[in-house]
């Protein structure tokens, strides 16, 4: 497992992705991006770059 200090915060995705932290939570709650809670939704920063390159519209 990778160290839980590598992970980011709702609040930092959300900043990201020019998104609300309430729409990145219901990402969370719908299973389209990984997190696991402690304490408060942390985000692997893999799992991020996973859920961005899967929505790119690119022919590859």
């Amino acid at each position: 497992m990778d160290d839980i200090k590598t992970y980011v915060t709702v609040r930092h995705v959300a900043k990201t992705l020019g998104l609300t932290e309430a729409w990145i939570r219901g990402l969370i709650a719908r299973k389209e991006l990984k997190a696991v809670k402690i304490g408060q939704w942390k985000i692997n920063p893999k799992d991020l770059e996973e859920f961005i390159k899967n929505r790119t519209n690119t022919k590859a």
